[in-house]
């Protein structure tokens, strides 16, 4: 497995002290922001499309550093049920998929997107119970528009050879594993994962039985992991509109890996991912209101490089 990390919190800085600074921890890949939340600091998608001296520009400043991409990301709304929002982010969803495909790079990660509650509605819609009647039909109905529109997006994608790896995001209609594994099934095998457990343990699930659910269905993996502090969560639940940087009133936080859960649930997360045969990059996505990007990027790093396998396993000679 490779350490990576997605670069958004050093967007500050040019794209090559970025690259140099990550290298210097030892980094082997990098997630790179080409629209959407992530912004593009790091690249122009439109450049890149449009010029091959520019993707060339890119090849040559990740060989420098001996770095490798592990997905172009681009994470946004392509449900809104604004057509003007909706458009733009299914515009940066198709051209990262494009962008991909010229750079080789297998995966795209994103937002499955949130429609509204009903046709005439002008506000995307979480429904998270079934009672009153109308959230139940509101659910049905958003998955009537998602389920048209992934099934379009995830041939698009497959045309491309560029698999989806969506976060399971609150506000978002794909928010746990069941719902994605659901989408999946309404599509094609290119619509996957993107595995990041910050957003699940808050919800009570267990990250390695989620793992061992998702199993193939896994495309890529966020390394960012969140601390419950109970005194807030025994009053007031997990579902917590408390702003984030308001630190001392939240029932839960993101936090550095490691500074959620320690280093043996790292290991055994690590170990899960080997059994259902991930082996890709562990992407760090720094949020931490806690410490600076440098010093969350860092110890996550450090902790990442002790628990992660570089080899591949032998042969079981015991058995």
């Amino acid at each position: 497995m490779d350490v990576g990390v997605l670069t958004v919190p050093l967007g500050d800085q040019p794209r090559e002290s970025a690259f140099e600074y990550l290298a210097d921890l030892g980094v082997d890949t990098v997630e790179l922001g080409c629209g959407g939340y992530p912004g593009q600091d790091h690249l122009d998608r439109a450049t890149l499309l449009a010029e091959p001296d520019a993707r060339t520009a890119l090849r040559e400043d990740l060989d420098a550093h001996d770095l490798r991409v592990s997905a172009l990301a681009t994470h946004n709304n392509p449900l809104h049920p604004d057509e003007e929002r909706a458009s733009e982010a299914d515009a940066e969803l198709r051209e990262a998929i494009e962008l991909a495909d010229r750079l080789d790079i297998g995966t795209v990660t994103c937002f499955s997107g949130l429609p509204a509650g009903g046709p005439n509605d002008e506000v995307p819609n979480w429904v998270t119970a079934p009672w009153p009647g109308e959230h139940a039909e509101a659910h049905e109905y958003q998955w009537e528009v998602a389920t048209e529109y992934w099934q379009e997006l995830a041939n698009y994608a497959d045309e491309r050879g560029v698999d989806l790896a969506i976060e399971m995001h609150p506000n978002m209609l794909i928010y746990e594993p069941t719902g994605l594994l659901e989408l999946r099934e309404r599509t094609n095998e290119r619509v996957g994962a993107n595995f990041d457990p910050s957003h699940l343990y808050w919800q009570g699930i267990d990250i390695t039985d989620a793992i061992r659910l998702l199993g193939d269905a896994i495309h890529h993996v966020h390394a960012k992991d969140t601390r419950i502090y109970d005194a807030q969560a025994r009053t007031k639940g997990v579902l917590d509109t408390t702003p984030y940087d308001e630190v001392a009133d939240r029932s839960w936080l993101f936090r550095s890996v490691g500074y959620g859960h320690g280093e043996d649930h790292w290991r055994d997360v690590v170990s899960t991912l080997r059994i259902v045969g991930y082996d890709g990059a562990l992407s760090i996505e720094h949020e931490d209101a806690l410490t600076s990007a440098s010093e969350g990027l860092e110890r996550g790093v450090e902790l990442l490089q002790r628990v992660v396998f570089e080899e591949q396993p032998g042969d079981a000679f015991w058995a």
